[in-house]
């Protein structure tokens, strides 16, 4: 299942992604490839273009911290 994003004046792919998922990492490659034909629209999207969104898993990404003394 997934949801139907519709995009708005100067709007991109990455834009749209921050825009509906919060984040762009990870993302931007699962909307494009559940989306054939989106990357070809080219930078900036038409407005009213209908992107599906997929569901994505939601993973936490923390910097690893590294100890120099260890």
């Amino acid at each position: 299942m997934s949801n139907t994003y519709i995009t708005r004046q100067g709007e991109t792919v990455d834009l749209a992604c921050l825009a509906h998922y919060g984040r762009t990492e990870k993302v931007v490659e699962a909307v494009l490839d559940a989306n054939p034909g989106l990357a070809s629209m080219g930078a900036v999207l038409p407005i009213g273009t209908k992107i599906d969104m997929p569901i994505v898993s939601s993973t936490t990404t923390q910097p690893r911290l590294v100890s120099l003394w260890d």
